[in-house]
């Protein structure tokens, strides 16, 4: 008989990513969906689409019958306006998920936290698993909401469920539906909207290394330990340079002062939101590109076997996606 998972957030980027490895590698898959959520990335799957929330009050109902937990549901934004949302996702959906598998008598879980609830080395530094930024130095409520969702997590390892923790850290690649921050870059710059950038750097790795990642820490992890599922640390210009050598595109050649993106963003969010303007830069997003975000996979990759494809395979594919679904 296959072992049943059950993954949370699978229409996402990473979590359908994911459902597909599950499936390529035998597993069976039920996959929790919201009624109104977007199911593209799951079409044609052979899968059980259960349609409910982290709210759902019959939870555990839903999970029974699996063996694996996959908690990759998460909200994702950096809006001030969200940040209710953020925690009532993020933290209290964490809380109910894992009370239900724990009802449920799921085997073992598999809980999706993210560097940003690690936070950032001073000074440039690379951060590892050991690293945590006190949670005040967090910028903006979804890296907070991160960290308290990843604490729950913690704190039920710790009274006996068995919860591995993986973080991982920029994927790059195919079916980056909504999209991500970073599959916006990939857009703005194919579509010629990029003329300079922030100097800022990031950790990227192939969205498929990430959802291999995943079973490898189901297989191979340790229960209430973080693994970070990373790849390559790139300034931002770098990876632009990247993109440009894939797709033939130029790359933008200047740099933008970190003062002007945050008034924009500021007038934006504080100012014209408030008369009913959409805003386009979040501030705390501007924040965020002041830091070099850079990060060590070393532990995954020794202790789990965490592959370490090529990132440039996983930007042009990305690109094609991108192209394809006219995202």
């Amino acid at each position: 008989m296959a072992i049943t998972a059950f993954v949370t957030g699978g229409t996402g980027f990473v979590g359908a990513n994911l459902v597909r490895e599950l499936l390529e590698q035998g597993y069976a898959v039920k996959a929790l969906a919201r009624p109104n959520s977007n199911l593209n990335n799951l079409r044609g799957l052979d899968l059980e689409i259960v349609t409910g929330d982290l709210n759902s009050p019959d939870l555990d109902q839903m999970i029974a019958g699996s063996q694996v937990l996959f908690h990759v549901a998460a909200r994702y934004s950096l809006w001030h306006k969200d940040r209710d949302a953020l925690y009532q996702s993020n933290v209290l959906g964490t809380r109910n998920i894992l009370a239900a598998a724990k009802r449920a008598k799921i085997e073992r879980t598999v809980y999706t936290s993210s560097v940003a609830a690690i936070g950032v080395a001073k000074n440039g530094k690379i951060a590892d698993e050991t690293h945590q930024s006190p949670v005040e130095n967090l910028i903006g409520d979804y890296k907070k909401s991160k960290f308290y969702g990843e604490q729950a997590a913690v704190e039920a390892a710790k009274s006996g469920q068995d919860i591995v923790i993986v973080n991982p850290s920029t994927p790059i690649g195919p079916m980056d539906i909504k999209p991500t921050p970073t599959g916006e870059i990939i857009l703005r710059f194919l579509n010629r909207q990029m003329p300079a950038y922030v100097d800022t750097g990031l950790n990227f790795i192939d969205v498929r290394d990430v959802a291999k990642g995943h079973i490898l820490a189901l297989e191979k992890g340790k229960t209430g330990q973080r693994y970070i599922l990373g790849n390559e640390n790139l300034s931002l210009k770098a990876f632009l340079d990247r993109l440009s050598a894939i797709t033939g595109l130029a790359a933008p050649q200047n740099t933008v002062p970190l003062w002007l993106p945050l008034t924009v963003a500021a007038i934006d969010e504080y100012i014209l939101a408030r008369f009913g303007k959409t805003p386009s830069v979040a501030v705390d997003g501007v924040k965020m590109s002041a830091q070099k975000m850079y990060y060590n996979p070393s532990k995954a990759v020794q202790e789990l076997g965490l592959p370490q494809s090529s990132l440039n395979v996983a930007i042009a594919d990305a690109v094609n996606w991108f192209q394809k679904n006219s995202i």
